[in-house]
């Protein structure tokens, strides 16, 4: 099912983008929405922790690298990136990969029914640049190591259970995973500026000590039909995954990757795009492309970690750019959701909506200092669209 082709998007002197008419088919583009004019309404002054929001949000610190989360004993991790949440009863729990190098790994909080912080720990040591990763249906997370020949690791939110290695998985610069409860795989992206878009096709459902590692086959154009291919040697070595199989289709430098509806989104910063591919026909096409904005400044530069949002709409973190999270609607909007002010040397990560929808967690990996050091990790609350 086709959702959404902001290929269709055009911005004409502002920053938001709204449908006006099909690319390839000559259409005439529409007038464009005017700058604000997204579904939540234009950004407001900075608040206190330096976001701009829109009106009837707020923003908390949740964390900050190397001081002890409030109200426990444990000191958060240095550089936040990608994360997920998890429903604990009646509260839920907020994960964070480390992506650092050594030691690395992931860490949680837990909160209560009313948002209070009622915990945190380390669900994941001794690993390295832990990137991105993904929710599994079975509730775990899969944290991905971004470094050549990096491994996957499931681990457990409630650090209850230790982490394993998911050698199967593949090895190879692993930046996002996102599965897939319908056709029972896990889709995965790779930081190479010659990457691959790859899925694993578990032997058993729910259990990824093995299976099938097959990357997509397609042409060299930005939209068409693919198919699998089975990854030879997952291991990637001495050959490494993306150069197995003749006719694998690149991508420059996979990151955020998200599954809803019998379709996945990916983003690939090399060339500032979001990928849309649809499961139920086995096409793929460009849903966002900064150079086909018609004139004006584009809405979304720098594009990282990706999710979504019980109403349909797509969160995309920028690494860099001007700091923000920007929205894409089903109805082909996008515009800026929030923007950090005086944090120009970060990037936004972990972008991850708590169970009932309400808040928004993220990080700012470097913070203000533009240091690893300086990471801090935010909670959003308001009338998000349900």
């Amino acid at each position: 099912m086709e959702r959404r082709n902001l290929l269709r998007a055009a911005v004409l002197g502002g920053s938001t983008a709204a449908l006006g008419g099909s690319l390839w088919r000559g259409a005439a583009y529409a007038a464009p929405a005017q700058p604000g004019t997204g579904p939540y309404g234009a950004l407001g002054s900075p608040d206190a922790n330096g976001i701009r929001l829109p009106s009837g949000f707020t923003s908390r610190v949740i964390a900050r690298s190397g001081q002890r989360v409030s109200g426990t004993s444990y000191t958060w991790h240095n550089a936040p990136d990608g994360g997920a949440c998890y429903a604990d009863g009646s509260g839920w729990i907020y994960v964070s990969n480390s992506e650092i190098n050594p030691s690395g790994g992931a860490s949680a909080v837990k909160f209560s029914s009313t948002g209070a912080v009622t915990g945190a720990y380390r669900i994941l040591s001794g690993t390295r640049t832990n990137c991105a990763g993904g929710k599994t249906p079975w509730n775990t997370w899969l944290s991905c190591e971004e470094v050549s020949l990096g491994y996957v690791f499931e681990t457990d939110p409630w650090g209850v259970k230790a982490a394993v290695r998911r050698d199967a998985m593949g090895r190879f610069k692993h930046e996002a995973a996102a599965a897939d409860p319908v056709r029972k795989v896990v889709y995965l992206t790779e930081d190479e500026t010659n990457g691959r878009f790859y899925r694993f096709v578990p032997a058993t459902w729910g259990d990824l000590s093995s299976g099938t590692l097959q990357v997509m086959v397609a042409g060299s154009a930005t939209s068409g039909s693919f198919t699998w291919a089975n990854v030879p040697d997952p291991d990637g070595s001495p050959t490494a995954t993306r150069s197995q199989v003749s006719g694998s289709k690149s991508f420059n430098g996979g990151e955020g990757c998200h599954y809803a509806d019998d379709t996945v989104w990916f983003t690939t910063k090399g060339d500032n795009r979001v990928w849309q591919v649809n499961l139920t026909n086995n096409t793929y096409e460009l849903a966002y492309d900064d150079s086909l904005v018609s004139s004006g400044t584009a809405p979304l530069t720098g594009v990282d970690n990706i999710t979504g949002s019980s109403s349909g709409d797509l969160f995309v973190a920028e690494d860099g750019g001007n700091m923000e999270i920007c929205v894409i609607t089903p109805n082909d909007v996008i515009a800026p959701f929030l923007r950090i002010d005086g944090q120009s040397g970060s990037e936004i990560t972990g972008p991850a909506f708590s169970p009932d929808g309400r808040r928004l967690y993220f990080s700012s990996q470097r913070g203000t200092s533009g240091s690893s050091s300086g990471g801090i990790t935010y909670e959003v609350t308001g009338p998000f669209r349900a």
